[in-house]
């Protein structure tokens, strides 16, 4: 298996008082590979489910996570064995995660709107429409009770980065950390896509038992997507933050979910897009005038 991280000669380049200085050296770059997942009953060969562009380290809870956020299966007890192995390649690159089902548990279809390709930037590419990423949750989190201290969520920003060991290194990778309602963090990974790094969370979960995740905040260092609400709707979290904003889709999805969601979690402030019954004492002060929601001030 690769590593995380890697050292690559490089020419800096900067300019000093109208000079250009290049000095060669190394640097350390965030490795990306690829990895196959082949799912299927156990005996004979799986096909190929995904392929999707990852940070190596972490696969089979990338494996498990995937295939919980996506539907193929409810929690790890779905799966007979799940093995890493070295695939088709020479030399080996142990890129492959082979999957067999426990007995009853239905293989994945295999048509082509269900064939998945995910790359670091976009996640599941190619789905034959959105109702084929409107994968359905077994869990009622709108029914999660929880609430979290402003406090809390303006701490975990600082939380998550101090763990994230290897983005120190790379300044290349997202991270998704999964964190008590009282700030403590519970699981951390990091990867080139963020999404990614939710499954690996999602599968840690999964293999450990803890699904549904319920009373956890999921904190993400990018942007909250479509996919990311879906994925935290799939393993019972009633909380999603990230350090930079939503989409539109993504909002719809945590409202129908009855999730919460937060976005532009930088400092003391943040935004509450859904579920801000919540965000303990959030009560506003007054409502915002309705032309000034689109525009400027929406942002802390």
């Amino acid at each position: 298996m690769g590593r995380v991280t890697q050292r690559r000669g490089i020419v800096r380049v900067t300019v000093d008082g109208g000079q250009v200085v290049a000095t060669p050296g190394p640097d350390s770059l965030a490795a990306e590979e690829p990895l196959e997942i082949r799912v299927g009953p156990a005996g004979g060969v799986r096909p190929p489910l995904a392929v999707t562009m990852r940070t190596p380290g972490d696969d089979l809870d990338l494996a498990i996570g995937f295939l919980v956020t996506e539907g193929v299966i409810r929690d790890a007890e779905d799966v007979r064995t799940a093995q890493l192995c070295a695939g088709d390649q020479e030399p080996n690159t142990y890129n492959v995660v082979d999957v067999a089902l426990s007995p009853g548990v239905p293989a994945p279809v295999t048509d082509p709107s269900r064939n998945f390709y995910t790359t670091s930037s976009c996640g599941v590419c190619g789905k034959a429409s959105i109702d084929a990423v409107r994968t359905r949750s077994r869990f009622d989190v709108a029914a999660d009770p929880v609430t979290v201290a402003p406090a809390v969520f303006a701490s975990l920003p600082d939380a998550l980065r101090r763990r994230q060991r290897a983005f120190a290194t790379t300044g290349g990778l997202h991270a998704a950390g999964l964190f008590t309602a009282g700030g403590e963090l519970v699981c951390l990974r990091e990867d080139v896509g963020r999404h990614n790094a939710v499954d690996k969370v999602v599968g840690w979960a999964a293999r450990q038992g803890r699904l549904p995740l319920a009373g956890h905040v999921l904190m993400v260092s990018g942007r909250a997507s479509f996919e990311l609400c879906q994925k935290a709707w799939m393993a019972g979290i009633p909380v999603l933050a990230a350090v930079s904003a939503p989409s539109t889709l993504a909002v719809d999805l945590a409202e129908e979910a009855g999730m919460t969601l937060v976005g532009f979690l930088r400092g003391p402030s943040f935004n509450a897009y859904a579920g801000a019954q919540r965000v303990a004492g959030a009560v506003p002060v007054e409502a915002a005038p309705t032309a000034a929601l689109p525009g400027r001030g929406s942002r802390p």
